[in-house]
């Protein structure tokens, strides 16, 4: 699995013009499942994400996890995650995994990373979303669970 993390001020979805999913301060999580992926995956992703210290603290250094900070979380589903522009110009995604696979991934993701008592928001698996991020700092992380494991 590939996550693009950001620390955000406030986030927001949109499908068709109707808001879906909104949270404040917290962090935007943009998620995209490839074919080998299970759930050791998602466990390995959830516990970093929420654990990743990049809220700052008193001092202004960067100590906090979004637990600590009693944030929210917006997580969205994005295959284009797994896009290889290594020949020509157009992406492939032949590493994405199949939307049957991945949306079993993404909903095991999404409900279990609600286990971690925070505010949880998303938006729509396989859906055309418009999703507007405030990002604060800009603090942007990219996870990717084969390099956990």
């Amino acid at each position: 699995m590939r996550a693009v993390v950001q620390r955000a001020k406030k986030g927001s979805v949109e499908i068709e013009e109707k808001e879906i999913g909104k949270i404040e301060k917290g962090l935007v999580v943009l998620l995209g499942v490839g074919q080998n992926d299970s759930e050791k995956d998602a466990e390995h992703l959830i516990e970093k994400i929420v654990n990743l210290r990049i809220f700052e603290d008193e001092e202004g250094k960067m100590n906090l996890s979004v637990k600590d900070i009693n944030g929210q979380i917006l997580i969205i589903s994005q295959f284009t995650l797994y896009g290889d522009c290594k020949k020509g110009r157009r992406p492939s995604f032949i590493s994405a995994a199949l939307p049957d696979k991945a949306v079993k991934l993404y909903d095991y993701f999404v409900k279990n990373i609600k286990n971690c008592g925070l505010k949880i928001e998303t938006g729509e698996f396989q859906a055309m979303m418009l999703v507007k991020i405030f990002n604060d700092g800009p603090v942007t992380i990219l996870l990717d669970s084969e390099k956990l494991i």
